[in-house]
This record gives C-alpha cells, structure tokens and sequence, in this order.
C-alpha cells in the first residue's frame, strides 16, 4: 500500500516538474508519480522520498472541435473532459474506464493517468486503444529534460511514436505535462442486442458472427451466469450483449440484419438508448466484480480463443472486447493465471490481491530494461512499478 506519510508535490508548471526531477535525480531520490492516485495501488512500488501529483497541471490548452483536436495538461479530469466534448457533439471514443469503485479508490481518473496506464473501454474494438487517440505531449523525462513528441494534428508521421511507448508505461518513463488527443463525433442513436443463456463457447462464437460481419459492431460482451447474477444486472442467467451505434437509420438496419444472422443463437431482445449506455457503463466498470474480495485479474488473449484462459483455472470471469479481454476473479497462483495467459498468446494484469505485472524476462524483458535506462538511467520515476514478481 502507499505510504500516505511521504511528502506530496503538486506543480502547476512543466518548469517546476523538471525541477523537481533534476533536483531527486541530483540527490539520488526516488519519485512516485500520479494524477489523482486512484489506480496507485496498481504495481508493486519500491520506496519513494517524494509523490509528485500532477493533479494541478489542469488547464485546458486547446480544444479545436472542428479539427477533432483537444491539447490539455495531465491533470485535467476525464469527467470534464467528457463533459466538455459532449457539449459540442463528440466523445472520447476510446471510452475511458475510471474503475474507482473496482479499485475502493477515491477521486476522479486524470486524463495523463488513464494514457499513462492505456486504459480503454469497451469501444476499444471499434475505435482502437487509448493509445491510438494519442497525438503527442510534452513530457518531463527521468534525466529531467523537458522534451515533446508528436503534434497536434491528426495526420502526425514525424520523428519516432513515442506516444504509444508512453502509453501504458505507468509513469516509469516521464511525466506528461501536456497532451494531445483526438476526439470523434458522438452516435446519434444506440441500441444493444442481448441474448440469453448461452455457454461462453457458444457465445464466443455468437460474437464471432457480429465482428466478422458487415454489423459495425461498437461494444461485445458475455457475462456468464456469476456476473450476470451480481449487482446491478442481477439477470438470473448468461448475458450475451452486442452494441451498434451510429445515425438512427443505420443502427435500426443493421439492429436488423445482425438479429437475422444471430437467430440460431435464441432468444434476441433489444436495450433503448438510455438501457444500452447503462449496461455498457457497468461493463466497462466490471461493476458485477467490484465487491469480490478474490485477486482480480484482467487478461488480454485473441478473441477466439478468449474463454480458453478462465477455463484452464478456477474462479469467475467476465469476458469484453469480444471475447479479447478477460475478467477473472480467482486464487489461482499468479504464476499460473501468467503461465496460462502467456500459453494462450496473450498477458495476464493483476489488479488487487497479487503483483499487477510479471517478471521480466526474455528478449522483451531486455528491450524493457534499454527503454528504460534511455528515459530514466538513474531509476528517479516509479521505482520498481512496472519490474513485476514470479
């Protein structure tokens, strides 16, 4: 758990970041990073002297609705964010997840840590990772350098993508001080297919029919009968969900064709708008799994092969991004949940009740190590976060 005695700083300048950094990195001091701490307790922490916070690096910089194009600093809360963009018919399509509640965490999710950590939601199969609406930022980097990559256009091809190496690097590499995403215009209407009761295997391959076909299918979900059973859905058996979305015409058509091509799977029945943005908000904050004292796990495999992993070891699981991401609640070795995972060609992240990431190993390991020496040689920024356990 964090040590809540160490000292906080705050900045409100990039400048005052950089000072801060150089200051630890002349004094051999270590640095935990974070926006407003709620996944904090994600990854084991080596010991700190300092957190820095960039919870008051918050100023809105530039918002262009006619460019898709919104530049803010690291601190600037997802909720506005959201708010802001709606007002003007857009979204954040890779539709963030805050996960305070399946965290116990307090706050509001920061838009630098949610880049910080890549976190997507259900959408993600659609409109593309968190990673993928990153444009460029600025940064302070472990020598304590500020420096910027990227731009604030969406055709971007200079120089090399940093973005996507910062990206879910934790705050292991920099500190954001400024970013630049896409947004995209918001669905004009949604609907969701729902059907019942079927096997995660047959579900799977229910899903399979919607993403192969010409549905333009924005959200895929089975919850197996323990999730479907918990707080708030409380269905008394599996839920299979399919979301369309898009102008009211499309979506009632291909509503239409995908019911037709799912008819051998039983019984379709159909969410409204405000019941479709509902359900998916609980999806995308696995909200059945929040009060579980089990470890929890989020699992990424190749959607065929995606309930393979929940059923090669005990516990319940929660299946998204049709079928590509796994919610698995067990207490399993975290060796063994890894082992299984990595067999199946996909990685495995701890989120509560064992050590979120791997040891590394291997090549990978390796090319982790260089990245990091080349951003953070003297080991300032999150200590340890990322290096994982057996």
């Amino acid at each position: 758990m964090p040590d809540e005695a160490i000292r906080v700083l705050r900045p409100t300048t990039p400048e005052e970041v950089q000072a801060i950094v150089a200051e630890a990195g002349a004094a051999a001091r270590r640095i935990e990073v974070i926006g407003a701490g709620t996944k904090r307790a994600v990854g084991s922490m080596g010991r700190a002297d300092v957190v820095l916070s960039t919870a008051r690096l918050d100023r809105i910089v530039d918002y262009a609705p006619e460019e898709l194009v919104l530049t803010v600093q690291p601190g600037v809360r997802i909720a506005d964010l959201e708010k802001l963009v709606a007002d003007r018919g857009q979204m954040l399509a890779f539709e963030p997840p805050k996960w305070t509640g399946l965290l116990g965490a307090r706050g509001e999710p920061t838009l630098g840590g949610v880049l910080a950590a890549n976190l997507s939601g259900p959408r993600r199969i659609r409109a593309g990772a968190a990673r993928d609406h990153f444009l460029g930022f600025e940064a302070v980097s472990g020598r304590g350098e500020i420096f910027k990559a990227g731009g604030k256009v969406v055709k971007n091809v200079t120089g090399y993508d940093l973005m996507k190496l910062m990206a879910g690097s934790w705050g292991t590499l920099a500190i954001l001080t400024e970013v630049t995403i896409k947004v995209l215009p918001a669905p004009r209407a949604e609907t969701t297919l729902m059907l019942f009761g079927l096997a995660d295997v047959k579900a799977g391959e229910a899903m399979g029919v919607a993403m192969n076909g010409p549905f333009e299918v924005s959200g895929a979900a089975h919850l197996p009968v323990f999730a479907a059973r918990a707080r708030p859905l409380k269905a008394d058996m599996a839920v299979t969900a399919l979301r369309l979305e898009g102008f009211a015409a499309s979506v009632a058509a291909r509503a239409e064709s995908l019911a037709s091509a799912l008819k051998g799977f039983g019984r379709i029945e159909t969410l409204d708008a405000d019941q479709s943005r509902e359900f998916w908000g609980q999806v995308r904050e696995v909200e059945a799994f929040a009060g579980d004292p089990r470890p929890l796990w989020r699992v990424s495999l190749p959607p065929a092969s995606g309930w393979r992993a929940p059923h090669a070891l005990s516990g319940d699981a929660l299946y998204d991004w049709a079928g590509g991401l796994a919610w698995l609640l067990t207490d399993e070795p975290a060796a063994k949940v890894r082992a299984v995972a990595r067999e199946l060609g996909g990685h495995a992240l701890c989120l509560r009740g064992a050590a979120a990431f791997g040891p590394r190993e291997g090549g990978l390991g390796a090319l982790q190590d260089r990245v990091k020496a080349a951003f953070d040689p003297l080991g300032v920024l999150n200590p340890g976060r990322m290096e994982g356990a057996a």
